[in-house]
């Protein structure tokens, strides 16, 4: 890990001024708002994912990054969620599947309203009722990887079909249908199912996806913290073991093709691709 010169990769990915560095400081003004909600409210969550790794090995963004990923308990998403839709905010927005119809995700975000439109090839973005920056807020519970894998694959599957509906009123009714067979058929089989879990693990809630993301509460609890972005932020006291169960060798930098598609927005990757070509022909 201390061979990895991360100055140099964000000169090369996100310098200052960039779209993507400044995308990315916006966003961390966005965690900072969010951290300040969850502290008042006494909301327990940590850093995961992409935004985890980046603490553990750049104190910071990993410098191709354009979101920001956290996690708490299902029964703490539940209480910010009742916060935040009740919340008159007219900085933000809670997107759920509840404030915006043609939102599919089961998993939430924390938007910024009028904002810029990101440019992204999300065929569904261009329906989407909020589409600003945006922090993802993913919850887990105890289930089985089979639970959380089987519960991903059908929604999606079902949802995906959805978003080649070209009629407004069909499209809708159907993303309403399938939501109600998911998550008032499908789920509750498969959270029974998931009670058949001898290692007591944890998995992103069944149909926010990822199912390889698995989190043991002993590498987890009592939550530590981490510095990012020069703020110390709570992270499991473990971060190792997660990360290696998710990534492997996460101290080994990926390739700059897998750089290149993890990018949400195009507009970032396009930004990159200028600046490489620039130096290619210099």
């Amino acid at each position: 890990m201390n061979s990895i010169d991360t100055q140099a990769l964000k000169e090369r990915y996100c310098p200052e001024g960039s779209k993507l560095r400044r995308n990315q400081l916006e966003l961390l003004d966005m965690l900072l708002d969010l951290a300040a909600i969850c502290k008042e409210h006494n909301i327990q969550w940590w850093l995961s994912s992409g935004t985890l790794l980046g603490a553990a090995r750049h104190a910071g963004f990993i410098p191709w990054d354009d979101d920001i990923d956290i996690v708490m308990t299902r029964k703490e998403a539940k209480r910010l969620k009742k916060i935040l839709s009740e919340s008159n905010n007219d900085k933000y927005a809670y997107q759920s599947i509840e404030s915006d119809i043609e939102y599919t995700n089961l998993y939430c975000k924390f938007r910024k309203l009028n904002d810029q439109n990101l440019k992204t090839s999300v065929k569904r973005h261009q329906f989407l009722k909020y589409r600003g920056r945006f922090v993802d807020i993913f919850s887990i519970e105890k289930t089985s990887y089979f639970s959380a894998r089987a519960a991903k694959v059908i929604y999606y599957n079902l949802q995906h079909m959805t978003v080649h509906i070209k009629i407004k009123w069909l499209r809708r009714v159907m993303i309403r249908f399938f939501e109600f067979l998911c998550l008032c058929m499908v789920n509750p089989l498969l959270r029974i199912i998931g009670l058949i879990n001898p290692r007591n693990e944890y998995h992103y809630s069944l149909g926010e996806g990822w199912a390889k993301h698995t989190f043991f509460m002993k590498d987890t609890l009592p939550l530590t913290t981490a510095m990012f972005e020069g703020h110390e932020f709570p992270v499991p006291k473990n971060m190792d073991a997660y990360l290696t169960n998710v990534y492997g060798d996460w101290r080994t930098l990926p390739s700059e093709e897998s750089i290149l598609k993890s990018l949400h927005s195009d507009e970032y990757r396009e930004e990159i691709l200028e600046v490489k070509n620039n130096d290619t022909q210099s």
